[in-house]
């Protein structure tokens, strides 16, 4: 640990430095850190020595997707959901379980000596997508709004949902391997699932209550304000934690409540746990390269390899469109919802509770298989994003006449994550 610190905030203000350079070019902050993470790892310079075990990387990416998880919840707007629901619904509702199912199966497929349930566990852990990655989508303002924000909100939201899901996965895992009782398996996953919801509901009051007392009786000062979203995303996770529960359903669902009973007093506040998560995100994606993805880089097979290229392709892509059948979506648009599918914080995460938790014969190749494809979607969807949103872009604008209601009929303005304010 002795130079991991000054390594990472070196990192830090250089990305900082250049962040406005960086913006709308084919080079994120996100393949910045993932890169200086690979050079000062193990793989070439080894100045960072973290273990994947480690209490460092556990804490760092933990409490990220905390952070990231109750932003999102609380960016949450029900009616306007409603309003717009045929986007991000339809990825949610159809376009998600598709996915797992088809990465089971592509796993089961590839992977001779994987079981179903591990199968399902790597599923599940690259069904999360992460929007941040591609950021100039869901920022370019010539894009339909409807597009732009329904990846904005699937991105926002499918990472809470597979929390319980994963859960659920592992412990399936353990009783198939005979790891656990049927009857121990079933109770974690509940007091997973309760407790998280406690936790959440509690943390998620108590924080609307302050705002809603304090603010609105003009009791509490700018800068503070800021700090309660952070705060009540710790108070949810340390609750659930302390019963034994999810933090990260508790996290989620605090910040759901949080921004449903606030309001508009949600988005003035949560502007600094959105920084907060964007310069946490960047740590776990340096800390990702250096600890997991370039050690791993030496034990990549031929079977992992493909499997990460057809979960970025083919297995989001085939869902997506099926879950537009009957929409209206034209062509261009059903490849572009498909191809933004990146996979990113939230995997990263969930492969540091498979490294702490699982106790499977299939184990190393399901992390090996996450690890490569969040690298390979880290440079394929940073790459792309910028170029293909402004051809997508040119190519909608040149169709007046021919736009369907899918593309056309405008959604409301979602703020992106890692954003304080909505595009222009």
């Amino acid at each position: 640990m002795k130079w991991e610190l000054a390594i990472i905030a070196a990192a830090v203000l250089a990305v900082a430095g250049i962040s406005r350079r960086l913006t709308g070019t084919p080079v994120t902050s996100a393949m910045v850190f993932v890169a200086v993470g690979v050079l000062v790892g193990p793989l070439v310079i080894d100045d960072v020595t973290s273990a994947p075990t480690g209490a460092t990387v556990r804490t760092v990416a933990e409490a990220t997707l905390a952070v990231v998880l109750f932003a999102d919840a609380s960016r949450i707007k029900l009616p306007a959901l409603k309003r717009e629901s045929a986007v991000p619904l339809r990825l949610l509702g159809i376009g998600l379980p598709l996915t797992i199912a088809a990465g089971a199966g592509l796993a089961a497929l590839i992977f001779d000596q994987m079981s179903v349930t591990e199968a399902i566990v790597l599923a599940v852990l690259l069904a999360p997508t992460d929007a941040a990655l591609g950021e100039a989508v869901v920022t370019e303002p010539r894009l339909p709004s409807r597009i732009r924000q329904g990846l904005n909100v699937e991105s926002g939201l499918n990472d809470g949902i597979c929390v319980p899901l994963l859960l659920i996965a592992l412990a399936a895992a353990d009783l198939e391997e005979k790891t656990a009782s049927s009857h121990h398996a079933i109770s974690i996953v509940l007091e997973q699932i309760g407790y998280g919801i406690v936790g959440g509901i509690a943390a998620g009051l108590a924080a609307a209550f302050v705002v809603a007392v304090a603010d609105r009786r003009d009791l509490i000062t700018g800068s503070w304000l800021q700090v309660i979203p952070i705060a009540a995303a710790g108070l949810a996770y340390g609750i659930a934690a302390a019963f034994g529960g999810s933090g990260f359903i508790a996290a989620f669902i605090a910040g759901a409540i949080f921004g449903a009973l606030i309001g508009r007093e949600s988005e003035q506040a949560s502007r600094l746990n959105e920084e907060i998560g964007a310069l946490l995100g960047g740590v776990t994606f340096l800390l990702f390269g250096a600890v997991l993805l370039g050690p791993a880089l030496k034990h990549i097979s031929w079977q992992i390899a493909l499997y990460a290229v057809l979960s970025l392709t083919l297995v989001r892509m085939l869902p997506v469109a099926i879950a537009l059948i009957g929409t209206g979506a034209r062509r261009p648009t059903i490849g572009f919802i498909g191809w933004f599918g990146p996979r990113g914080l939230a995997s990263i995460v969930f492969a540091v509770i498979v490294v702490e938790e699982a106790h499977l014969p299939g184990t190393e190749t399901i992390l090996l298989t996450t690890y490569l494809t969040i690298g390979l979607s880290v440079i394929a969807h940073g790459i792309t994003a910028a170029p293909l949103a402004a051809r997508y872009a040119r190519w909608y604008e040149s169709h007046p006449r021919e736009r369907p209601s899918m593309e056309s009929v405008p959604a409301p303005e979602q703020r992106p994550r890692g954003r304080s304010k909505p595009p222009g």
